[in-house]
């Protein structure tokens, strides 16, 4: 496989990661891991939403939520820029999607910091500060397209592109250093980078992103991967589970869910193994699931997942991601020239 082409697979691996992922997480979303495990069973694969499922209420098996949603948003908006996000088109494109799923009578709608953040630019306040409270993993979820279309070098532009692809909605320390976390992972593995080295990129990268937008309150996302990576690679893998859910945390808090993708990447023996896993674990399980997918794809491509899902996910969804990731690495190779 040439470099072109292998980068190609990496990139296709990277956006299809997030969307297995996503979907994978979709019927057990905001569960708690004792429901999960009474309504499902052990996840090995795609369900359909089940009864105590709240939010994706009737969605069948595949189906992917707003994280692969806004992913392909925000993918669009980088490609039609050049490179850069307008807020105010990335604002108004939000507003839309969320006015089509409440059309659709669906209940998967903008997260907190989001939702806030456009209700402060509908009263009339600056982009430059709607998301100055934005601390949950919102913009980390749907950043894998901004890890496509850049180089990690030099790394303060790299996360200059993170932050204009976050200042509508996560302008803060947390929602930037989380994002660009995950961002310089999916960089990294698209580059040829292994594992171990997307994940300290990824440190590196939210060491750099903590210093931007506006602090909030909140330990190191940087300092809290570089110590789940090490307490998870110490336990037995039957152990890691429940290390997670006891002492890192699912919830929508970036310091939570982003640390707990690429601690759980970091030790992945077996990409689709992960995601299943992860989607048992409880908490915001769609969005755990499309990071650490996400990421894993990036490093280990398309022959990462499954054939018999890949092809569920693209019958379920009318998704053509190729397209995407191509203009994406047009980006990144016009960067870099």
């Amino acid at each position: 496989m040439g470099t072109e082409s292998a980068e190609r697979d990496r990139a296709l691996g990277a956006f299809h990661g997030l969307a297995l992922g996503d979907a994978l997480g979709m019927p057990t979303q905001s569960m708690s891991r004792s429901d999960i495990l009474a309504d499902y069973g052990r996840i090995t694969g795609f369900r359909d939403a089940g009864p105590r499922q709240r939010i994706a209420v009737g969605m069948r098996a595949g189906t992917i939520t707003d994280d692969t949603e806004q992913a392909v948003m925000l993918a669009g908006l980088l490609i039609d820029g050049r490179g850069h996000v307008d807020p105010g088109v990335f604002a108004a494109r939000l507003r839309e999607w969320e006015h089509g799923m409440k059309a659709r009578g669906s209940l998967d709608l903008l997260g907190p910091s989001t939702t806030a953040a456009l209700r402060r630019l509908t009263d009339g306040e600056s982009a430059l500060t709607s998301g100055r409270f934005g601390s949950t993993n919102g913009a980390a979820m749907r950043i894998t397209p901004v890890g496509i279309a850049f180089g990690l070098a030099p790394t303060g532009v790299f996360v200059d592109a993170v932050a204009e692809a976050s200042l509508v909605t996560h302008n803060t320390s947390l929602g930037i250093g989380s994002a660009a976390a995950v961002a310089a992972a999916v960089s990294a593995g698209v580059a040829g980078s292994t594992l171990e080295n997307a994940i300290e990129n990824a440190i590196m990268a939210a060491a750099e992103g903590e210093q931007r937008g506006h602090w909030v309150a909140g330990s190191s996302i940087a300092a809290r991967i570089r110590w789940a990576v090490g307490h998870l690679a110490g336990l037995h893998p039957d152990d890691q589970a429940d290390a997670v859910c006891a002492l890192i945390g699912t919830s929508v808090a970036a310091q939570e869910s982003v640390v707990t993708a690429l601690a759980l990447a970091a030790v992945s023996r077996n990409p689709w193994e992960t995601l299943c896993l992860v989607a048992g674990l409880g908490g915001d399980t769609d969005t755990i699931a499309a990071i650490c997918g996400a990421v894993l794809g990036s490093v280990h491509g398309l022959q990462a997942w499954p054939a018999a899902e890949l092809d569920t996910l693209r019958t379920v969804n009318d998704l053509d991601l190729p397209v995407l990731v191509d203009g994406l690495l047009e980006l990144r190779r016009a960067h870099h020239g």
